[in-house]
């Protein structure tokens, strides 16, 4: 049987940033259809992994592959199989929901109609009557939706988010949290850095936790209890593990 080659994959990596040793040794891996939240504190080296995911930095050493290709070899190619969610995702304003998801698509080489732009909308949780409106009126949850309907329109293999819950209230994140399951679902991997330790019991198949750029322990989501997943967290935040 042949195996499956992962959506995902950082093989020994290493980043130097600024004399900064940002990752260290990483090895992971996301199938299709996976959920893999990395939790951790600020500076742990969740933000830089996805950064490097997206050929925003360069390895020191190691590699990160998209579908089996080296994302600094390939940028162009591996560009276009990735969406990106950041913390606040950033649309313009005078425009509307489906006026800037047709805009980012034209930007991408995607030619969407109207139809297709709202049926893509609705399908990510936006109300209909928020699709004409303009977005400076919309809430966080409300943009971040704009931002998977982005993300579905490219058809993207694999979804990096950072943050993508911060700030928003449990409602909305709860919504956006059923989102992202649907997505892997339907077949994407998707990596997601957090701090948020119950929607990523919530919504992830595989949980890393980062430390100083080192994964020090990994978990399966489904069996791991909610008690054990924050003990294990915040003894290695205090320095306790």
């Amino acid at each position: 049987m042949t195996q499956q080659v992962p959506v995902l994959e950082a093989k020994n990596l290493i980043v130097h940033y600024k004399q900064h040793l940002a990752i260290d040794t990483l090895n992971l891996c996301v199938p299709k259809g996976c959920v893999y939240a990395l939790l951790g504190g600020n500076g742990a080296g969740k933000s830089t992994t996805i950064s490097t995911f997206l050929t925003f930095n360069r390895p020191t050493s190691g590699e990160v592959l998209i579908e089996g290709l080296s994302a600094h070899e390939h940028s162009a190619l591996v560009r276009a199989k990735i969406a990106y969610l950041p913390e606040n995702v950033a649309l313009y304003e005078l425009m509307t929901g489906v006026e800037n998801l047709t805009f980012f698509c034209t930007l991408a080489g995607i030619n969407i109609s109207t139809e297709l732009a709202r049926q893509l909308l609705t399908d990510s949780g936006l109300q209909a009557d928020a699709h004409v409106k303009r977005v400076g009126s919309y809430s966080k949850g409300m943009r971040q939706k704009v931002g998977l309907a982005i993300a579905s329109a490219k058809n993207a293999k694999a979804m990096l988010l950072d943050e993508p819950t911060s700030g928003l209230d449990p409602s909305a994140a709860n919504d956006f949290a059923n989102r992202i399951r649907a997505a892997a679902d339907l077949g994407m991997a998707v990596l997601m850095a957090t701090h948020d330790l119950f929607n990523a019991k919530q919504v992830a198949d595989r949980i890393g936790i980062m430390k100083q750029g080192r994964l020090v322990e990994e978990f399966d989501a489904h069996t791991v209890q909610h008690d054990e997943l924050e003990h294990k967290y915040l003894a290695h935040a205090r320095g306790l593990a």
